[in-house]
């Protein structure tokens, strides 16, 4: 989060502001956190998806399901479901083309549902 803000003081452009902050914030937090990941002793840390009891108990195996999706797969259910951003933002987000964004989430969709349904999960 310091490597963030500290981009944040010194690089943002002053004529950001709400959602292309916003999405400027997300692009520097994603861009941080891989090259954080990248580093060799933060392999021997504890991953995120081993705290799952921060996860609500009614959601932890949609939470398990979208965690197992491949990592393209889950940022772009993530960025689309839990923070609602739109397909050209997440385009934008991502730096990739809107329509690979919607056939992901599309190809996402199935291999969720179809997890979801062989897992026994039950929304009603």
């Amino acid at each position: 989060m310091q490597e963030v803000l500290i981009e944040l003081l010194t690089k943002c452009p002053d004529d950001y502001t709400g959602d292309r902050l916003k999405a400027w914030l997300i692009r520097v937090t994603v861009n941080k956190c891989n090259s954080f990941r990248r580093l060799v002793w933060q392999s021997r840390r504890d991953s995120l998806d081993d705290h799952l009891d921060l996860v609500a108990e009614e959601h932890r195996g949609i939470m398990d399901e979208v965690l197992s999706l491949p990592k393209k797969e889950r940022n772009i259910i993530y960025l689309y479901y839990y923070e609602k951003y739109t397909i050209a933002e997440i385009s934008s987000i991502l730096h990739i083309n809107a329509n690979t964004v919607s056939s992901s989430l599309q190809r996402a969709r199935k291999k969720l549902k179809k997890l979801l349904i062989e897992g026994g999960y039950n929304h009603g």
